[in-house]
């Protein structure tokens, strides 16, 4: 895969002018851009400013609503229901979490459930959003059907990513994944390189393994059957069902408890539909907070701490090599692929930004040059 490293303030103030360009206000698209960055920032790049181009069609075409506003349609003093009629995924998020540690705040524990919405991003930026503020997060998102149940062959899940984040030292816990093997942004960028994808990761459209990424999402877009493994790949032996039954959770605290659409209903004649889940607890109602913070930090301590596997110098705890990436890309800049690039050029030349004004001639394939390290 060819990268080239981008200053985070360059792509951050490019990614704030495009969504303006969008018709977004300045808050809303620093949000926006904000829940992008964290992704790339945390080296997370399936979730990040390559995903610029499916927000950029789902604009275009009207499945994403600028200017909806998420409305709350049932609450009690611990939860709340939202429609976020279509609305921008990381704003109905960024506003149904804010909702949950307001509630926790008051009553110890806010849940959130959200209907009608798009892409939200990575489900572990609504988390964070919550320990940030000295609470447990948890967050969780169904999407489009592109993944297919253990011994089946049509996609009727989504990746279905949960999220997780509770304060500790010197770091928090920080946990997201999605239950899928893989995200398809990873069968993007494979896809993207040329690059076969590894045997377990995808099926065919008779629910056979396949290392074509081109043909997995040839079939996902077609709905011709097959799709992306759960977490454990394809069969039961290697822990498909496990992955599979995760899935199945996300599905019944979004789709199913907001009375929105489970994922095989999701994205489709160009209506997004996708549910999300938050909750916010606040830990001092199990006891003193810093005394349940220094407990899991003794913890974390002591994994880290165990004996290392022969080979291996260090364990690592969830949440450890975000903060190590994040101290390297702030540095250093964030990978960007170059194709990534080429669909931001034409994002900016559809909205009107100038793209060179924050990139020079990378992206521009007649200029390209994989030897020329100059970041931007």
């Amino acid at each position: 895969m060819a990268h080239v490293k981008i200053r985070v303030d360059s792509m951050k103030a490019f990614c704030n002018e495009v969504f303006k360009k969008f018709g977004f206000t300045e808050e809303e698209s620093s949000i926006i851009t904000d829940v992008l960055m964290l992704s790339d920032i945390y080296g997370i790049e399936s979730h990040g400013v390559q995903r610029l181009v499916r927000y950029h069609k789902g604009i275009e075409s009207g499945m994403i609503k600028v200017h909806a506003k998420p409305e709350i349609v049932k609450e009690t003093p611990v939860s709340a229901v939202i429609d976020g009629h279509e609305g921008m995924g990381q704003l109905i998020g960024h506003f149904s979490m804010n909702l949950a540690i307001k509630k926790a705040k008051e009553t110890g524990i806010g849940i959130v459930t959200v209907r009608e919405s798009n892409h939200y991003g990575i489900a572990g930026y609504y988390a964070k959003m919550a320990c940030d503020q000295g609470l447990i997060g948890m967050s969780a998102t169904n999407s489009e059907a592109i993944v297919v149940p253990t011994f089946g062959k049509k996609a009727m899940l989504g990746t279905d990513p949960m999220a997780f984040s509770m304060p500790a030292e010197p770091y928090p816990f920080f946990f997201d994944a999605a239950t899928s093997i893989v995200t398809r942004g990873k069968f993007e960028m494979y896809n993207k390189a040329e690059e076969p994808v590894p045997r377990m990761w995808g099926t065919d459209e008779n629910g056979h393994p396949c290392t074509d990424a081109g043909r997995v999402l040839r079939n996902i877009k077609s709905k011709a059957g097959g799709g992306i493994s759960p977490l454990g790949g394809v069969d039961e032996v290697y822990g498909s069902h496990k992955g599979y039954g995760n899935a199945m959770v996300v599905e019944i605290l979004t789709g199913i408890l907001s009375n929105g659409l489970t994922s095989n209903h999701n994205l489709i004649n160009n209506h997004g539909g996708t549910c999300h889940f938050f909750a916010a607890i606040d830990p001092s109602i199990f006891g003193n907070p810093e005394m349940i913070k220094n407990h899991l930090s003794t913890f974390l301590d002591e994994i880290r701490e165990s004996p290392k596997r022969d080979g291996k110098t260090k364990i690592y705890t969830h949440g450890e090599k975000e903060v190590l990436a994040t101290a390297d890309r702030m540095k250093n800049g964030i990978d960007v692929d170059i194709k990534t690039l080429e669909e931001m050029k034409d994002c900016a030349d559809y909205v009107g930004v100038d793209y060179y004004k924050y990139f020079g001639y990378l992206g521009v394939k007649i200029f390209y040059n994989p030897d020329d390290h100059t970041q931007y």
